[in-house]
């Protein structure tokens, strides 16, 4: 700091050669050079800086409005999900209520589908107990018929000799001889 002060100082120790020279006041050469300055800075950095601030407002101001532009899209595509959303739940509301009516529906065929199956099982077993309860009682008429017939056979051997025997088939000869003459 010392040397900036010294060079002044020669410097203000240099002859002037009429209308040039240094003033090496430094109360009275400030103002003037400040206002210098700052008239130089604003005649010229006016537009520089006029420009840098247009250039900054309007980033800012593009900014601003790709920010809002976002947004508004970003509300869109909340609004588009939020509708999508609610259709699926309504969707799957409808499906949930079609699904437990199916399937109660399912239920109730199962119950009476069971309920047929049973009452066709309990038609066929009662049924095969009749058929079976036939078939037992043709088979015992059968065996006491047979044993009637043996019986009746024996006794008929036991008691028809042959004269009673060929008066037997005699009759049943007229018989069928009568029956014949009906039917012709």
């Amino acid at each position: 700091m010392k040397n900036v002060t010294d060079s002044f100082v020669s410097l203000g120790h240099w002859p002037s050669a009429g209308s040039f020279g240094f003033n090496t006041d430094i109360f009275a050469t400030n103002p003037i050079n400040l206002s210098v300055v700052l008239g130089v800075l604003i005649f010229f950095g006016k537009g520089v800086l006029s420009d840098l601030l247009d250039n900054r407002k309007q980033k800012i101001l593009n900014t601003i409005r790709n920010s809002e532009e976002l947004r508004r899209r970003a509300v869109e595509q909340l609004e588009k999900a939020q509708a999508r959303l609610r259709k699926v739940e309504m969707e799957a509301d409808q499906f949930r209520v079609n699904g437990y009516s199916e399937i109660e529906r399912e239920k109730l065929n199962l119950i009476n589908s069971t309920y047929k199956i049973l009452e066709q099982l309990e038609n066929y077993k009662n049924e095969t107990i009749l058929f079976e309860q036939e078939r037992t009682i043709n088979q015992v008429r059968q065996r006491v018929f047979q044993q009637a017939l043996q019986g009746a056979l024996g006794t008929l051997n036991s008691c028809l000799n042959n004269e009673l025997h060929l008066r037997t088939i005699s009759a049943n000869i007229a018989m069928f001889g009568v029956m014949k003459e009906l039917t012709d």
